[in-house]
């Protein structure tokens, strides 16, 4: 079956999580993604947690439906062998720390020398210019900075990260929109670009409203649990036996929950007939819309509220979404793969839909250097150069 990007090679010189990422989506929607890792080390989640027979799944998961080689940037050698795959490739991805790529002589200025229409994309913490550039950047490091951290919690408790690395996943989601961008630009030009994508800009940019509260008004947004700021009741409710989520973000779906709660007094209360006053009176309301939702078990009262017409969900444990006939069955978000040393397991599934070319699960993760026999023989070195760059720790 065709895939979407099956004429485009890239590049991956990332390592652990925003930049593989990228390299991932990229690979499921079928670019021909290498990537690239250190001589008898690997990108550094090869240790990472869990950890089935030897093998990553943090690996595993990030770096399916790519090639693998090794090879040694710092080498002469090495540094030509890039260069040589340059020329061929149509994105380059690396996320080491600004100015690394440029000491190997091996930056976009450097890079777009041998290749005019290359594609840079680059990830790092805090960007490749600004006076934050040389510092080192993690997940955690761009939830706190970008204030993410601030806003995320209860009222009673400290800033908390999210439960997952949010500021490298949209980092990644990041870079792979503009390398594609960019890649479409170069079509039409033949001229390609740098791509630079920070963690703390891609967390400040998901903050959307959060900005805008305090850009508008000069209020600082505070911790305030599950609800949001803009809508109410958009909110976490209990039941008899667990929570759930009532999703009510306009006065239409306020008055549809109203009624099904037989209380449709509540709809020309002064305190709650317009959405803007539900939220300043969030406070009061909430413990109505508690008290009526407490009655139930929670996967009938949420079966009432959409069939009202009123958004709701279970809150789930990773358990109960794994098992669930919509997310795990009929969109396929995790999918078994077959690993030559992890065996059988199931990795999550691609989440970009497409009708003609989709995307898919074709391969495992690379073991490392699986593929430098293929790759470094279709730039035309001979089997005896391989195994001797092999032997001097080159690949």
């Amino acid at each position: 079956m065709e895939k979407a990007l099956e004429h485009i090679t890239v590049l991956d010189l990332t390592r652990v999580l925003a930049g593989p990422f990228c390299g991932m989506m990229l690979a499921d929607m079928g670019a021909n993604v290498i990537k690239i890792e250190a001589v008898g080390k690997g990108d550094d989640s090869r240790g990472m947690p869990p950890i089935v027979n030897g093998e990553s799944c943090y690996y595993m998961n990030l770096n399916r439906n790519k090639k693998g080689i090794t090879l040694n940037l710092k080498a002469p050698e090495g540094k030509a062998a890039f260069l040589r795959l340059v020329e061929k490739a149509d994105i380059v991805l690396e996320n080491y720390r600004p100015g690394v790529m440029d000491r190997l002589g091996l930056g976009y200025e450097e890079l777009k020398k041998v290749n005019p229409k290359i594609v840079y994309g680059c990830v790092s913490g805090f960007g490749h210019y600004g006076p934050y550039k040389d510092r080192g950047g993690y997940d955690i490091v761009g939830q706190a900075m970008s204030g993410m951290m601030s806003t995320t919690g209860w009222p009673d408790s400290g800033p908390t990260r999210t439960g997952t690395a949010i500021a490298d996943v949209l980092s990644g989601l990041s870079v792979c929109i503009g390398v594609l961008a960019a890649l479409e630009n170069a079509r039409e030009t033949g001229l390609g670009q740098k791509v630079d994508v920070a963690l703390v800009d891609s967390a400040v940019a998901s903050l959307e409203i959060i900005n805008m509260i305090y850009l508008a008004t000069g209020r600082i947004p505070e911790r305030i649990g599950n609800r949001y700021e803009s809508c109410y009741p958009y909110d976490s409710f209990p039941c008899k036996d667990g929570e759930l989520v009532i999703g009510c973000a306009n006065d239409s779906l306020f008055v549809k929950l109203a009624n099904l709660m037989g209380q449709p007094e509540l709809i020309t209360d002064p305190r709650f007939d317009k959405n803007v006053k539900r939220v300043e009176n969030y406070a009061q309301l909430r413990p109505i819309v508690s008290a009526w939702t407490s009655q139930y078990s929670r996967d009938e009262l949420v079966q009432m509220i959409l069939d009202a017409g009123v958004p709701a969900a279970p809150i789930n444990t990773i358990a109960d979404t794994t098992k669930d006939p919509h997310i795990a069955g009929a969109r396929e978000m995790f999918v078994e793969v077959d690993h030559p040393i992890a065996g059988k397991m199931k990795l999550t599934g691609c989440h970009i839909k497409m009708s003609r070319t989709p995307s898919a699960i074709r391969t495992h993760a690379p073991l490392l250097g699986q593929d430098n026999d293929e790759v470094y023989g279709s730039l035309g070195y001979s089997p005896e150069e391989i195994q001797r760059m092999r032997e001097e720790g080159v690949i």
